[in-house]
């Protein structure tokens, strides 16, 4: 069958890469002819309004209506997809999805769906009750709702199924085993409330099997008539609705929203929903002139100065956190802000100034707390913190500038993440062995590249940028580049000295949107730059290709992250005689939706079933990289009553990070760090792969069989059973490793030799 309308990439679409991390593909799918149209437009409404957090694709299966014919029902929902198909049979042979959800355009939707999107095994249906004569029996009917998983049925099945759907077809009895059954409400029949029987509060889905006017069914045509508005009805409703709303459904109504009923709170909670889909300048137009110069608006000032600051324009960005730190409840987070703009220009006392007065506040606020600490007099001189090394007990002073190599990357401290701490002195190590300021001189990577910062670079002998997953559109934005390097392409272009793009990382999520022309043009400019560019992985180096011109392909090279040699960077590195009896688990929880979907529940206790397996082998610990890790714990404790011990890497040294991986018998992680720091220190490792940078650089060393996606349907059996076989056999499975790492070592080797030699020509 062939689509007749279906997305498009644009210069903001989503990333797809679910083939890479298991995500499941979702869709509802209908089928329908012309006559029947009102009728799905109805459907769409209510599942709209009964579930504003729910948008995935809605696919209109049709016998081969024109496109003009979907018209009407392109306004109702952003990701309306139009197929020509035989009957409503072809759900269970959609091709593109992993999870179909058939309905049908006699249905309305009432209530919450979650329980339908989180079924992960055969096809799911309510058997309804069905009379021969005097004899009732219950079988599923065949334009009844079906939850398909397509895993579960082949084609030779799918065949058999779509066959089954005639009206006169025994589906039932096709399903056999692969019925999953759902509960009556999901698929709530009419015929049920003759007499005029109200609806059952708890019904989900109403299905009418007679006409919507058919005299005895009063409040079931109620329920109905609900949603049978018109379009600007319709876009006010779902305006009012109470909770949170899909940002993907949101930015669909919200160019008519805001024509047909303008206010200013409607353009702050449409700006901040384009904010989180990185459309800052879309933002910008669309809160600003509504703004004005009221100033009685501080969290539209806040909003309107963070989108501001996410396009560079700092000092109108400035002059608007101003006005809403004058509010005493947004001043904290406010005064955080504005102290993270004056730190990114630079301009140390300033940022300690706004800390202290969102202090001064509110004296618990994280943000301002951090920004104090960061910014007080005694470290502003070395800029921020050198990676976390033991200090000697006199620090070198800083050798001439002709003598050093200048650093961009991200440097963190305090509660930071573990894994970017490791990973600035991991690069280091690649080049010298002493790591600290006496060679290097720093830039943080989010800091604004300025005249003085191209003059400092340009008295160095080199500048390295890396390692890390620095093409990231949401860390830190800004306006010059697009990705967390804060340089303008003129300034880019006025550094003479040599530049080396060394082990960074595309990092974009699988579904995260991103604007890609200010991103492409800058990373031209970057690569046509370079005397190196090596990415850290054969993923990260084809996603950069294709953005690329055909001339400049071939200069993007491969360069693994040095934490996954730390072995072989490392004087005097001996591996462990003995290990603890030990495994270690690591979950990640920012950009969760993206993360996880619908299956954070699925995928919570899936890992409780393997974590309670592998307890009767080792003592289960959590690694946790930043505070927010501790989700993991807390929820598998509430939701399991399973409860971990917790090493907080966050608060530990680098050395103290190596050790604890170096000395465990096995790591189960989540974010790229705990898998590659574990790795490099020569300990087995599995990863939890709910980001295509851990498939990536699995594909890399040849181990793929070392991911299991958070999405896999028998995730915790999967992963007990791999970890098992690594505990069974630690010694094969530690030299699996050091195998493993050969080529990693070999090709940074070589990389390092080129450079040193690009370093000393100048």
């Amino acid at each position: 069958m062939t689509s007749t309308s279906a997305p498009t990439s644009t210069p903001t679409s989503a990333d797809d890469r679910s083939t890479i991390t298991g995500k499941r593909r979702i869709a509802f799918a209908v089928h329908t002819d012309e006559q029947r149209l009102p009728d799905l437009a109805t459907l769409v409404r209510s599942l709209v309004l009964t579930n504003p957090g729910v948008c995935e694709d809605i696919v209109v299966l049709h016998p081969g209506l024109p496109d003009s014919a979907f018209d009407a029902l392109r306004p109702l929902h952003p990701r309306l997809v139009t197929r020509r198909a035989d009957g409503r049979g072809e759900v269970f042979r959609l091709a593109g999805y992993d999870t179909v959800i058939a309905l049908d355009p006699a249905m309305v939707v009432l209530g919450d769906l979650g329980e339908l999107l989180r079924l992960r095994h055969g096809v799911g249906a309510v058997r309804q009750p069905v009379r021969y004569g005097e004899r009732e029996e219950r079988q599923v009917l065949a334009d009844g709702l079906l939850v398909v998983q397509r895993a579960d049925v082949d084609d030779m099945l799918a065949d058999r199924l779509a066959g089954a759907t005639a009206p006169d077809a025994d589906l039932d009895a096709e399903l056999r085993d692969l019925l999953v059954p759902v509960d009556a409400r999901h698929d709530f029949l009419t015929r049920r409330l003759y007499d005029d029987t109200e609806v059952p509060a708890q019904v989900a889905v109403l299905r009418f099997t007679e006409p919507v006017d058919a005299p005895g069914y009063a409040p079931a045509a109620e329920a109905r008539r609900r949603f049978e508005l018109g379009d600007e009805e319709f876009r006010a409703a779902y305006r009012a609705l109470p909770g949170g709303k899909h940002p993907e459904l949101l930015a669909h109504f919200a160019p008519v929203l805001l024509a047909e009923r303008p206010s200013l709170d409607l353009a702050r909670t449409v700006a901040d929903v384009y904010r989180q889909q990185g459309r800052h300048d879309e933002a910008v137009q669309v809160l600003a002139p509504v703004l004005g110069d009221r100033l009685d608006a501080p969290r539209c000032h806040e909003t309107l100065g963070l989108c501001l600051m996410a396009l560079s324009r700092y000092e109108e960005a400035e002059t608007h956190l101003l006005l809403s730190a004058s509010a005493p409840d947004a001043a904290p987070r406010a005064f955080a802000q504005l102290a993270r703009l004056a730190w990114l220009l630079g301009r140390e006392q300033d940022a300690h100034a706004y800390a202290r007065e969102g202090l001064e506040a509110d004296p618990s606020d994280a943000g301002c707390h951090a920004w104090f600490v960061r910014t007080r007099p005694e470290r502003t001189a070395a800029d921020t913190p050198a990676p976390a090394v033991p200090k000697p007990a006199a620090p070198k002073p800083p050798a001439p500038a002709a003598e050093q190599l200048a650093h961009v990357a991200l440097f963190a401290d305090g509660n930071e993440n573990a894994g970017d701490k490791v990973l600035p002195e991991a690069v280091r190590m690649c080049f010298d062995t002493d790591t600290g300021p006496h060679r290097w001189y720093q830039q943080p990577v989010h800091r604004l590249v300025d005249e003085a910062a191209v003059e400092q670079f340009n008295a160095r002998r080199g500048v390295i940028v890396g390692g890390g997953g620095l093409f990231l559109p949401d860390t830190s934005p800004n306006g010059n580049s697009h990705w967390q390097w804060n340089v303008p392409d003129d300034l880019l272009a006025r550094i003479t000295v040599p530049l080396a793009v060394f082990a960074v990382g595309y990092n974009v999520f699988d579904g995260q949107r991103y604007g890609r022309t200010r991103f492409a043009e800058s990373l031209r400019a970057l690569v046509e730059r370079s005397a190196f560019f090596g990415l850290r992985n054969h993923g990260s180096i084809e996603r950069v290709r294709e953005l690329l011109p055909a001339e400049l392909r071939d200069r993007v090279r491969y360069q693994p992250c040095p934490t996954t040699v730390a072995r072989h960077l490392i004087d005097g590195w001996t591996d462990p005689a003995e290990r603890t009896d030990s495994v270690l688990v690591n979950a990640a929880y920012d950009r969760s939706g993206l993360r996880f979907g619908h299956d954070y529940g699925h995928f919570l206790a899936e890992m409780a079933s393997a974590l309670r397996t592998l307890r009767e082998r080792a003592d289960v610990r959590y690694a946790a990289h930043m505070p927010a890790d501790e989700k993991f714990v807390h929820d598998l404790r509430r939701e399991h009553g399973l409860t971990l011990p917790v090493d907080r890497l966050y608060e530990m040294s680098n050395d103290e990070i190596r050790a604890l991986y170096r000395s465990t018998r096995l790591v189960m992680g989540m974010r790229g760090h705990a898998g590659m720091i574990p790795f490099g220190c020569g300990t087995p490792i599995l990863s939890l792969v709910s980001h295509p940078k851990l498939a990536y650089f699995l594909s890399d060393i040849g181990r793929r069989e070392w991911g299991i996606s958070v999405h896999d349907r028998e995730l915790g059996a999967r992963l007990a059973e791999r970890a098992t076989a690594i505990l069974d056999d630690h010694p094969a499975a530690v030299t699996d490793v050091h195998t493993a790492q050969e080529f990693l070592w070999k090709t940074t080797q070589a990389n390092i030799e080129e450079l040193r030699e690009t370093f000393t020509r100048r």
